[in-house]
């Protein structure tokens, strides 16, 4: 039996299409009055926002596509997998508590935080330290991604303290976030390990 099934590959690789068109598609439904550059992900899933649906709906299935792949994900360790799974129920709180059209929001900025310290930590907590586990699953790896997802952060924390390229560092992110989940199910389906031991 394979440790991870080959839908997981559909759910995680459902996340960065489902994130990257969201955000494109409502930015095209917001116009030119939306800058990609300085403002963030979540004015496209403001209340009274153009592109309000697309946004929600694009992170509401994030986060089912987040949870799916963290069941699937069964060659991870569980820590890993909850902090993964954690990161999708994140995502439909987010989705669920946007930002008024007026400006920022206390608890959807924290609830986000959360959802972004989730996802940045969990390569660390799912990797395996015996030493024969897939790619995606190794230490070093998982080591490097988290490090860059906080090297991320902290220039979107600059980006947004000097109003200066926040939805670029935002996004960088964010797409990190949404392509390592699929980048461990493919390193794992890959793994000569789990076609079982030759007969």
């Amino acid at each position: 039996m394979r440790p991870v099934p080959r839908w997981a590959l559909l759910s995680s690789g459902c996340v960065p299409v489902l994130l990257v068109g969201g955000w494109t598609i409502a930015a095209l439904l917001e116009g030119p009055a939306y800058d990609p550059v300085t403002q963030t992900i979540s004015v496209l899933a403001a209340y009274g926002a153009a592109g309000f649906w697309v946004m929600t709906g694009a992170l509401l299935a994030l986060g089912v596509c987040h949870l799916l792949t963290a069941w699937g994900l069964r060659a991870a360790s569980f820590a890993g997998r909850v902090a993964l799974g954690g990161g999708g129920v994140v995502a439909l709180v987010v989705a669920l508590l946007p930002v008024p059209s007026s400006g920022g929001s206390l608890i959807h900025g924290s609830v986000a935080a959360v959802g972004f310290t989730l996802l940045a930590v969990w390569p660390v907590l799912a990797a395996d330290r015996g030493g024969t586990a897939p790619w995606g699953l190794r230490p070093v790896p998982s080591i490097v991604v988290t490090a860059l997802m906080g090297v991320g952060a902290g220039w979107f924390l600059i980006e947004m303290h000097r109003h200066g390229a926040a939805g670029v560092a935002e996004r960088l992110v964010t797409c990190i976030q949404s392509l390592w989940p699929l980048v461990v199910v493919a390193s794992c389906l890959c793994y000569p390990a789990n076609d079982g031991p030759s007969k």
